[in-house]
């Protein structure tokens, strides 16, 4: 969204995008008076323009309706604008409107592909179709009003100074999910706004009503897949890193309460390979009290003190993994950093979740002593959030869900307290109505991390809901997991690598992606898992048809043994040689 000509922190709600043949010019259209952006369609420069150009029976633009400006994205020999086409609004944030992104268009800048050799062509050609996933990126919501990168405890805090400048200068870049794609656009004075996940409903209890919301920041510092991106970087940031903040807002009365969650802050990863749950795998081990001490100093002095709380398996390769982590702990932990290992499956199994209640009794003094933040009808700060709980299992999706739904619940309840909704005794759970729409938020807000990590919706996500597990929501995990595995096997690479070039993560360059490739000859050049998996399953049935024929005469013996073997010796390969029929991420990335 292009901030407007006098640097306020306002920006433009509508724009109308004119289609040249030989440019794209973005015209505010809200009321204001502001120059026009104009954007080559040879090279992708740009710049300010007071009148639009011309029309004439040869110039004779599209015009369409725009929300906003996401940014710009240079590749071999063009570059590429990224735009909002549709929103939706979805409610408030501090009294700020929040939309969400329903429609994402990109508009190619590459004329001068025409004049390039047809090898740059083909590249350029492979890169440009990996944009296609951000026309179907999920949960990007934005304001043109407030920081949304920030939280409440954050902007409150915020210097006369720094509330002056203009919204893009202060975000918080981690939490910035276009945040490369703005450079080229804030060096020509236009700016842009974040994106997250944002939940939120009112309930009524008694005559005062309750306004509840949920925000997801995620990290892009080490974003992508669920396989494809695990652990930490040598730097100490991790995968999956998300901050929650829940916002409650009564009578004038504000309270912020934040939850962080992330990988174990390890280097290590997952290879897929066509097995259900690939092995772990740790890289570089001798580095693990550098990684976690790195990311936990991060931590401390973005939130105060940490509790880390890990939900992982104590047996198996999650018991391995989790030991690592206990053992590089024991270099960080102090006044200010607390670490507790909960056996989540152990002692809740797959249906006690109401057995949280002995993690709580460990955590609550922590949370007692740190709070929330607390703000009066003032808008002065009575109260303030001095630490917080990151939670992890592996994905740190399904598990974590279940338990920050917990915490947040108990501290919502504490609020309630002390601004004398809630009596002594009371809980949310006393309260019918008020405790489905609790459940709901959260439930869906762990929907939404999973789905942009996973692939799927959240599992557990029945108890999240309903308190309780249901033979419904035991099915759908199932199929969740189906769905998660074919996923991160055949589908997930691709999206991976989209998800580096947005991001800024691999750069592309002429010198490094003209390198030619190296031939691929043999099996791997006709390879998939389609196919494989037609040949594994025409085997096993002629190899059943042959042996019901056996009875009659022997050489069906023969033939059912032999296409058996086939079968087998083609599962075989396809496990061997998962490089092959997996979709794996074309471009480098290092861990």
């Amino acid at each position: 969204m292009m901030e407007r000509a006098d640097s306020s922190q306002k920006l433009y709600t509508r724009m109308r995008l004119w289609e040249f043949p030989d440019q794209y010019v973005v015209e505010p259209t809200d009321g204001s008076c502001g120059s026009s952006l104009a954007i080559s369609r040879k090279d992708g420069s740009l710049n300010l323009i007071d009148e639009l150009p011309e029309c004439n029976s040869v110039r004779v633009p599209k015009i369409r309706t725009i929300f906003g400006v996401i940014g710009m994205l240079k590749l071999l020999a063009g570059s590429y604008l990224i735009v909002i086409t549709e929103r939706e609004s979805v409610g408030s944030y501090l009294g700020h409107p929040i939309f969400k992104v329903s429609s994402l268009k990109i508009f190619p800048c590459n004329h001068s592909l025409e004049n390039s050799p047809e090898e740059q062509k083909k590249m350029e050609n492979e890169f440009s179709g990996l944009l296609n996933v951000a026309e179907r990126t999920f949960g990007l919501y934005f304001s043109y009003d407030t920081n949304l990168t920030l939280s409440a405890q954050r902007l409150h805090d915020l210097g006369d100074a720094s509330k002056l400048l203009p919204l893009w200068r202060q975000a918080e870049p981690r939490f910035l999910w276009n945040n490369y794609m703005l450079e080229v656009l804030i060096d020509n004075k236009v700016r842009l706004m974040p994106k997250l996940f944002f939940h939120n409903f009112q309930a009524a209890i008694g005559k005062d009503i309750i306004d509840v919301t949920l925000i997801a920041r995620r990290c892009s510092r080490r974003n992508g897949t669920r396989m494809w991106r695990r652990g930490a970087d040598s730097d100490g940031y991790v995968a999956n890193f998300v901050e929650t903040e829940q916002i409650m807002q009564f009578n004038g009365f504000s309270a912020s309460f934040l939850q962080v969650r992330g990988s174990i802050p390890l280097l290590w990863e997952q290879i897929v390979d066509l097995t259900y749950k690939p092995k772990f795998g740790i890289v570089r081990p001798e580095e693990a009290p550098q990684v976690v001490e790195r990311h936990f100093l991060d931590l401390r002095k973005k939130y105060g003190a940490v509790f880390a709380v890990d939900l992982v398996n104590k047996h198996g390769g999650e018991g391995r993994l989790s030991e690592k982590f206990a053992l590089a702990m024991q270099h960080v932990v102090g006044d200010d950093v607390r670490y507790l290992h909960f056996d989540f499956h152990h002692i809740c199994g797959h249906v006690h979740f109401e057995r949280l209640s002995i993690l709580y009794e460990q955590i609550s003094d922590f949370l007692e002593r740190n709070g929330y933040l607390l703000l009066n009808e003032k808008g002065e700060k009575m109260k303030e959030q001095l630490g917080v709980v990151r939670t992890n299992c592996i994905d740190c999706l399904d598990r974590t869900n279940v338990t920050q739904s917990m915490i947040g619940r108990k501290m919502l309840e504490s609020q309630l307290r002390r601004l004398g909704v809630f009596g002594a005794e009371e809980t949310i759970s006393s309260h019918p109505n008020f405790d489905e729409s609790f459940k709901f938020l959260w439930a869906d807000h762990g929907d939404d991390i999973s789905i942009q990590y996973s692939g799927t919706a959240a599992l557990k996500g029945d108890f999240v809901r309903y308190g309780q597990r249901t033979i419904h929501g035991i099915l759908k995990d199932g199929w969740n997991a189906l769905a998660r595995y074919y996923l991160n096997n055949f589908s997930d690479g691709t999206r991976q690598d989209a998800i580096d070039l947005l991001q800024g993560h691999y750069i592309v360059s002429v010198s490094r992606d003209m390198t030619p490739s190296s031939p691929k000859g043999g099996l791997e050049t006709v390879a998939s898992f389609p196919l494989a998996l037609l040949l594994v399953l025409t085997g096993f049935v002629l190899a059943t048809m042959s042996l019901r024929q056996g009875q009659y005469d022997v050489r069906h013996f023969f033939f059912s043994f032999m296409w058996a073997s086939m079968s087998i010796a083609i599962a075989a390969l396809m496990r061997a040689n998962g490089r092959i029929f997996c979709n794996r991420p074309r471009l480098h990335k290092p861990c």
